[in-house]
């Protein structure tokens, strides 16, 4: 009770002489005494099992009992407990081989405070496991586009035909009139077999460029777990 202050030194009324009115001991000063002692014990905590207010601490040099992380009651925590428990949490959400992706560039063990972080995956977009895919594979280009390009090709066929002449004609009346007469009906035939080829170029299509076929993205610093 080290608020308890002592208003009556009972021990010096012994020194005093018989007779001496301060030797004896009034009511007033045990009342006192015993006030002052039920002030003081009610400022103190019980031994069994008591409820603290403001902000309680352990005495310098004592350490006290730490509980195990999964103690849900409301026993004290020492500061053991809870480094124990913050490890379990920290173990949960970030286990080795879990990947971090943040919008800046400081390492995960300096933001979060624990582990050993890599750059991961630079240059790379995340693809499910499974569906042909195996967890670590690599593949694909950011260059894979459709380059600029050009088709030829040659058409080639019988092109046989023919081409039919009448015979010859002679005037039938006068000079004027125009009237001729057919005095022949042979009939002049030609058959030329006149096979030919086509030569042609199409357009030309695609993009000479690189990058071109990309979804749309954002950029983000990407860390791996590793111990």
């Amino acid at each position: 009770m080290t608020n308890y202050v002592k208003s009556t030194n009972f021990a010096t009324k012994d020194t005093l002489t018989s007779g001496d009115p301060l030797k004896i001991v009034k009511g007033t000063e045990i009342n006192t005494e015993f006030d002052n002692i039920a002030t003081a014990v009610a400022t103190k905590a019980d031994l069994i099992s008591p409820t603290f207010t403001g902000t309680p601490t352990l005495p310098t040099g004592t350490t006290g009992v730490t509980q195990s992380s999964s103690d849900d009651t409301t026993k004290l925590a020492t500061t053991a407990f809870v480094q124990d428990v913050a490890d379990v949490i920290k173990s949960a959400l970030f286990p080795v081989g879990v990947i971090y992706t943040a919008t800046v560039s400081t390492n995960p063990a300096t933001l979060i405070g624990f582990g050993t972080w890599t750059a991961f995956g630079a240059g790379r977009v995340l693809i499910g496991n499974g569906g042909g895919f195996t967890a670590g594979a690599t593949g694909g280009s950011a260059d894979a586009i459709v380059v600029s390009h050009t088709h030829t090709g040659t058409t080639a066929g019988s092109g046989s035909h023919s081409h039919t002449i009448p015979g010859a004609y002679t005037v039938g009346g006068t000079a004027n009139d125009g009237l001729y007469s057919n005095a022949s009906s042979t009939i002049v035939t030609t058959d030329t077999v006149a096979n030919h080829t086509h030569t042609f170029t199409t357009d030309s299509t695609g993009a000479s460029a690189t990058n071109a076929n990309l979804q749309p993205y954002i950029v983000v610093y990407m860390w791996q777990r590793t111990a």
